[in-house]
């Protein structure tokens, strides 16, 4: 027997979980079906993240990222205190420690005052250690609108409403799409656990995005890497010497943030992540290897043009990904006190990152429809921020092209 809906959503992280909430609010008749091929939702990228509320301020203006980051924020913002998710909007500082950050961190200053972040500083190194007393640096940023957030439970509650709202919607676990049929009017999903028939499909897989798009025939222009995270924990001894969020100034020359402090919602202390190739996409161990994962990166050239590029960061940060040493030298430019007595490694998550095949990362979200799917294919942070942001530009997007009005 084929299960049939009149929408379907192929992923149920944050970025799926919102994309129906938003359909389902503004299309209450509807029935939508979330399908998650884990036994759970939020199990990969939104559960395994560094759960931060970011602010905005690191986008280029006029971007996707930019605009739904700040439009997101203040959403999940109320959201979360409508709904009672844990949060703390306690806001973060952004420090240089070397001169040559001077330049930059005047760029991402600039850049939250064009993206209309609100709370935006400059603080002096006095002002820093006032705000973290174990932090050194010679001047920073402080963001008082970031936050913390427990995006796990936020994801759950999307899920709980998308039900209580449609008593035809529903939750699908376990079930893994395989095959992707396009016929008149339809789309059929063979998944692991049967087939599920659907008028309409918006495919949100986070890691698999790119192979979801190619089973439904979509011509892709880019490919979906993994970057695997690693994290330390603070022992409770140590907890006192982070009060919030510290974060470094970014490398302007590589995709992320660089290794940052995190108080979380559950009062641990996270230092990380850093960001090292992984050998299997949905590998959280650091010898995890899948035979298809690796040939498919390896085969993208792409690949090899992005590791040209940044081969000596790459191997900087591998080789830290199995050195405690090293890994505490890099935390320890923001807090020289802190020692090796003070880590206990904790855990690692998994980020996707779409690559064009000149080897550049895609650095914006990236939607696109063909036939009656709308396909988000690139999700990177501040995604799990932005998620109601961008349920609702997918919707927009599904009114539009499905003509669902």
């Amino acid at each position: 027997m084929i299960a049939e809906f009149d929408i379907a959503i192929v992923g149920g992280g944050i970025v799926g979980a919102a994309t129906a909430y938003k359909l389902q609010s503004a299309y209450p008749e509807a029935s939508i079906a979330i399908i998650e091929k884990e036994n759970k939702l939020a199990n990969h990228q939104t559960g395994n993240n560094s759960g931060v509320i970011h602010s905005g301020i690191y986008y280029k203006p006029g971007s996707y990222k930019a605009k739904l980051c700040v439009e997101g924020r203040r959403e999940l913002v109320e959201f979360a205190k409508s709904h009672n998710i844990p949060h703390d909007i306690c806001g973060k500082i952004v420090v240089a420690t070397d001169q040559s950050e001077l330049p930059h961190l005047d760029f991402i200053y600039d850049r939250g005052i064009q993206n209309g972040v609100e709370g935006v500083e400059r603080i002096t190194a006095e002002q820093i250690t006032e705000i973290e007393p174990h932090c050194k640096g010679i001047a920073g940023i402080r963001v008082a609108c970031t936050g913390i957030i427990d995006y796990r439970a936020t994801t759950e509650k999307l899920g709980e409403l998308l039900e209580n709202m449609q008593s035809k919607s529903r939750i699908l676990l376990n079930h893994e799409v395989k095959q992707i049929e396009h016929e008149v009017g339809s789309t059929l999903l063979k998944t692991s656990r049967g087939e599920i028939r659907a008028k309409y499909v918006i495919f949100c897989g986070g890691l698999q995005a790119d192979r979801l798009a190619k089973k439904a025939n979509v011509k892709l222009d880019m490919t979906v890497l993994g970057f695997r995270g690693d994290y330390y924990v603070l022992f409770e001894k140590a907890k006192h010497k982070v009060k919030n969020l510290i974060y470094p100034v970014p490398n302007p020359k590589f995709p992320f943030l660089g290794v940052h402090f995190t108080r979380m919602i559950d009062g641990d202390v996270e230092c990380g992540p850093n960001a090292v190739f992984v050998f299997k996409r949905e590998g959280y161990k650091k010898t995890d290897f899948d035979l298809r994962d690796t040939a498919d990166a390896l085969e993208y050239a792409g690949t090899w043009k992005f590791f040209a590029k940044h081969w000596r960061y790459g191997i900087e940060e591998y080789i830290r990904a199995f050195s405690k040493k090293l890994f505490l030298g890099t935390l320890q430019r923001l807090i020289p006190d802190l020692k090796m007595e003070d880590l206990a490694e904790e855990r690692a998550g998994v980020r996707a990152m779409a690559l064009s095949y000149t080897g550049d990362m895609i650095d914006d979200f990236k939607i696109e429809f063909k036939d009656n799917c709308i396909h988000v294919l690139n999700a990177p942070s501040p995604a799990a921020t932005a998620c109601l942001a961008i349920g609702e530009e997918v919707r927009k997007m599904a009114s539009d092209y499905f003509k669902l009005d």
